[in-house]
């Protein structure tokens, strides 16, 4: 069975292109990163400026003209399809309270810059206390509650900046 593989190119043409196209790609090497490539009777000096194969992106010089690539396989389309990106992390721009319980402690104000991972605040919900930790850095856009507050599931506790 036979891989195909969808390439972009300069963010603005799509290819799709079979194991087998590359496969018959006539390129000799000419140095670590210069080849000389034939194709359709036609002569091309290819020489790869920048390559990245985490992300799967190259920067190709080609007769003298620079163009950006990325390929992808059949499973990089599949997972971004899902919207599981690798490298991507989705935005949190708002933190609501994961049970009913009792605001004990609000440890931000707006305005404020917090790190990932600081106190935001203290909320008791079955005589324990459950510390709220931001999920990013940010700056707070509003607190949408007070200390002594009774808070329900779900409810808007601190929202971010976008």
């Amino acid at each position: 069975m036979s891989q195909s593989f969808k390439v972009n190119v300069n963010k603005s043409f799509d290819f799709d292109i079979s194991e087998t196209d590359s496969s018959h790609l006539n390129s000799v090497k000419l140095s670590n990163n210069n080849y000389h490539v034939l194709h359709d009777d036609s002569s091309y000096k290819a020489e790869i400026i920048t390559e990245d194969f985490y992300k799967k992106s190259f920067e190709v010089k080609i007769n003298n003209n620079t163009y950006n690539i990325n390929i992808n396989n059949e499973l990089d389309v599949l997972i971004k399809e899902m919207g599981f990106e690798i490298g991507s992390s989705k935005i949190v721009n708002n933190i609501k309270a994961p049970m009913p319980g009792l605001i004990l402690e609000i440890n931000v104000e707006i305005g404020q810059e917090v790190k990932e991972n600081d106190t935001l605040l203290i909320l008791e919900a079955m005589k324990m206390e459950n510390v709220l930790s931001s999920p990013r850095a940010g700056i707070i856009k509003s607190v949408s509650v007070e200390k002594g507050d009774a808070v329900d599931k779900n409810q808007l506790l601190i929202e971010f900046e976008a």
